[in-house]
C-alpha cells in the first residue's frame, strides 16, 4: 500500500475509475453537509432539528462536511498526482465505511427515515473491498 513509486499505478483500471466516482460522491456529500440550510440533517437524513440543540446538530453536520471535504481533497490529490497510493486510499474508504457501520450500530441515529449513509455504507463495503483487491493485483 506504500509503493516505491507513488506516481505509478499498476492495478486494475476499474479500481481507479471506481475511486474517481466514489471520490466525486464524497465531494458532493461533503458540500451538502456544509452548504445545505440544515446540513442535510432533516431534509435528507430525517433527523428532527426542531428540538433543543437542533442548531448544534446543523453545526456538527457542517463541521463533519468540512472533514469529509478535506478527505476528498486529499483523495483528488492521490488520484491526480499519486495514483500509486490508490490501494491506501481505498483501504481508508473501506475502514471509514466499516467504522460508520460500527458506530451506527453502537450509537444509532433516531430519524424519521433511514439516512442514505446508513444504507450506502453497508452497500459500499463489499464494493470497496473488491476495488481494493483489484487495485492490488
Amino acid at each position: 500500500m506504500l509503493p516505491d513509486d507513488p506516481t505509478s499505478y499498476d492495478g486494475a483500471a476499474v479500481a481507479l475509475w471506481f475511486a474517481v466516482g466514489f471520490t466525486a460522491l464524497m465531494t458532493g456529500r461533503s458540500l451538502i453537509h456544509i452548504f445545505r440550510h440544515d446540513g442535510g440533517a432533516q431534509s435528507i437524513a430525517g433527523i428532527d432539528i426542531e428540538v433543543d440543540g437542533g442548531q448544534n446538530l446543523i453545526a456538527i453536520f457542517a463541521q463533519w462536511g468540512l472533514v469529509q471535504l478535506l478527505l476528498a481533497a486529499l483523495a483528488w490529490i492521490v488520484l491526480a498526482r499519486y495514483p500509486g497510493l490508490l490501494p491506501l486510499l481505498l483501504a481508508l474508504y473501506l475502514v471509514e465505511n466499516l467504522g460508520r457501520i460500527g458506530i451506527g450500530w453502537r450509537k444509532p441515529v433516531t430519524s424519521t427515515k433511514r439516512p442514505p449513509g446508513a444504507i450506502g455504507s453497508v452497500l459500499f463495503v463489499p464494493i470497496l473491498a473488491a476495488a481494493l483487491a483489484a487495485s492490488l493485483i
